[in-house]
């Protein structure tokens, strides 16, 4: 009981230092504030005719309401679930498709099977949180290369040794830059190195992903596409060759260990793809958005590739609380991201622009950011 009593009071000291800096996190309450915050950057998961035709879906079939009552390898496989990942194969042009029940097992399902002892795993520095929980489940050698420098990819593929791994996501999730996914493909090829992309910011957003947009599925070794983003749904894939989903299926424990998905959550991912094929004026319309914030808010933006992702950096942490604090006392849902989450002197607001923001509360948002830091 003693030891118990040390642990927790352990515990709580840590919890009182993070505080006493102003970044302890705690779990917020939707208090339906105008949204610049969500991932949800083309409103399907507030979009009543979506909303509908899912429950539809369930009415015709109650079964698909309920779990899938165990892993893939015992009772949580379906015809359904196979049909559905066919679906995605045949869409994205690649040999097969793998379901998992969130992009975070995704990516641990990767980085965790298929590095092997003695390769070298290179990946952007501002990667995603699971593909470093990934690494720490393999015995390969982890190496950071600086965001985007592919000089510094390219120093650091001439010392791997046994075989490289590189690992980016095609739209990064606090900095809202793109990849520059040509590139790294041809730099990948050049040094035999194996490149897997993330791609949860870019689904829907950009077509399918910037992978296919681009042409490039036969140059990326695994494409992770989610789902819990601008689909407005929940769950993830993995995109590749058969042997490579194969071989997740044998020795990727989060999927071998997690409950399957369940059926309506599988069959709600079609429905999503052909829901924004019947839709396209959604991703215009967030286009034109996103052009309003950034011409508002930066008096110029860019001609293509308009991304929903706008960090505004505010280095000083009392200040950028202050702030927030005073956004959202004027009903605007904006999300202060702060160290350890982002890097020292680079505390932002990450906002994030959706379809459904009408322009007049972007210039809102847009006034009172400006007005306090200008």
């Amino acid at each position: 009981m003693r030891r118990h009593m040390a642990t927790l009071a352990k515990w709580q000291t840590n919890l009182n230092d993070r505080a006493s800096f102003g970044l302890l996190r705690k779990l917020p309450i939707d208090k339906q504030m105008i949204d610049f915050a969500s991932n949800d950057y083309l409103g399907l998961a507030r979009n009543a005719v979506f909303q509908q035709s899912l429950l539809e879906l369930a009415m015709n079939d109650p079964a698909l309401m309920t779990g899938s009552t165990g892993s893939r390898l015992i009772t949580g496989n379906s015809l359904l679930q196979e049909r559905v990942e066919a679906f995605l194969a045949e869409r994205y042009a690649v040999e097969a498709a793998l379901l998992f029940p969130s992009g975070y097992t995704a990516n641990l399902s990767l980085l965790s099977a298929l590095p092997q002892r003695g390769d070298t795993l290179i990946v952007d520095e501002l990667i995603h949180r699971s593909v470093h929980d990934g690494c720490l489940m393999n015995q390969a050698n982890k190496w950071k290369f600086r965001h985007q420098d592919l000089n510094h990819l390219e120093e650091l593929l001439k010392r791997a040794k046994d075989q490289s791994w590189v690992v980016v996501e095609s739209v990064y999730s606090m900095d809202g830059d793109i990849a520059r996914l040509k590139e790294l493909a041809e730099l990948a090829m050049a040094y035999d190195a194996h490149l897997i992309v993330d791609e949860a910011h870019a689904v829907g957003v950009f077509g399918d992903g910037l992978v296919q947009e681009y042409g490039l599925q036969s140059q990326v070794f695994a494409t992770v596409v989610t789902y819990g983003k601008a689909m407005g749904l929940h769950g993830a894939a993995i995109l590749g060759s058969e042997t490579l989903k194969s071989y997740l299926i044998n020795y990727a424990s989060p999927f071998i260990y997690s409950t399957a998905m369940p059926d309506l959550m599988a069959l709600s991912i079609q429905a999503g793809y052909e829901f924004l094929d019947r839709n396209t004026h959604l991703r215009q319309k967030l286009q034109d958005r996103i052009a309003c914030f950034e011409s508002e808010m930066f008096d110029k933006y860019s001609k293509s590739l308009l991304n929903p992702i706008q960090p505004v950096i505010i280095a000083d942490l009392n200040k950028l609380k202050n702030l927030s604090k005073e956004i959202k006392e004027h009903g605007f849902h904006v999300y202060a991201v702060l160290p350890p989450t982002v890097p020292e002197g680079t505390g932002r607001f990450r906002i994030s622009i959706h379809q459904y923001n009408t322009q007049e509360e972007i210039k809102q948002l847009v006034q009172l950011i400006k007005s306090n830091i200008e």
